[in-house]
């Protein structure tokens, strides 16, 4: 494939970086080269480097606008919570949507945005809320292969060890491990290069894993450190940081607005309640990193 001309983005939220290709009015990658270009062009050290790309597409269904997402080692995931503040940024200053609340397809359900400017330049957007959706804790839904209908704080054989941890989907699956319930004294003592990986493709998990350790520090504010499906270590993940909050909310060990500090910075998570389901709000900020063409 020849890329040669080929414009993109580079942008992060709070450290998770994406190449961002516009698709909107046309196709730019193939369908059929898409994994192979993710994979090739996030290396770092030899291509552009990123976690992922995004792709920035028409709506097929009830949005405005399609997010797709692609992670570096060419899987294509259902949502991303900094991936999705990238994009919208993309969209509201290039002047795709120039609204201040869209309506986002993604392959984990319809994702509402609101968008607000930057006071520097207005014609700038700044800090994105996202309606990340109603999650589900059921572990046929996740999908988990468990004997019970929901894991929560339940014990999982990891390199025959046991570690308790609540399982979630927001869209796509997490992992959600709270030090104070496990053998780690805090996060310093988490060797995520071992731990993320054997619980990531544990066989429990027939679709893979995000995973997310967890410090509390009050029952409104959190760390997290995490380990990416399909990524690795990442700075940070705005499912991740929504599925800790709603997974600490379901024990009753969190409140329902929370805090969460990340390797890269910080997201505020907003609990809310519908039809007998738990739902949240993420609010963050995105940045564009540089603008680029290819060779």
């Amino acid at each position: 494939m020849n890329l040669s001309g080929l414009k993109f983005s580079k942008m992060h939220g709070l450290g998770n970086d994406y190449v961002v290709i516009n698709e909107f009015n046309e196709e730019v990658i193939p369908e059929n080269e898409k994994s192979r270009f993710s994979i090739d062009v996030c290396k770092r050290g030899f291509s552009i480097g990123a976690d992922g790309v995004i792709f920035i597409c028409p709506a097929t269904d009830n949005g405005e606008i399609k997010f797709r997402i692609f992670n570096a080692d060419g899987s294509e995931a259902e949502m991303c919570g900094n991936g999705i503040r990238c994009f919208s940024k993309y969209v509201y200053d290039n002047d795709i949507i120039k609204k201040d609340k869209i309506n986002v397809e993604t392959l984990g359900g319809l994702k509402k945005v609101e968008i607000t400017v930057d006071e520097k330049n207005k014609s700038l957007s700044k800090f994105f809320k996202v309606n990340m959706g109603l999650s589900t804790f059921k572990t046929s839904e996740i999908p988990m292969v468990a004997s019970v209908d929901e894991f929560l704080d339940e014990v999982l054989i990891v390199n025959d060890e046991e570690i308790a941890m609540t399982t979630v989907s927001v869209g796509n699956p997490h992992a959600v491990i709270f030090t104070e319930n496990t053998n780690f004294s805090d996060l310093s003592s988490v060797n995520l290069d071992i731990y993320g990986p054997a619980i990531e493709n544990h066989e429990a998990f027939p679709h893979r894993i995000n995973v997310h350790f967890v410090e509390i520090i009050s029952k409104d504010e959190i760390k997290v450190i995490t380990w990416e499906r399909g990524a690795g270590f990442t700075y940070a993940c705005g499912t991740g940081a929504t599925s800790c909050v709603l997974s600490g909310f379901k024990l009753g060990i969190l409140d329902k607005n929370v805090l969460v500090h990340l390797p890269g910075g910080n997201l505020e998570i907003e609990v809310y309640k519908k039809d007998d389901k738990l739902g949240a709000f993420m609010k963050g900020e995105a940045e564009l990193v540089f603008n680029g063409e290819m060779v």
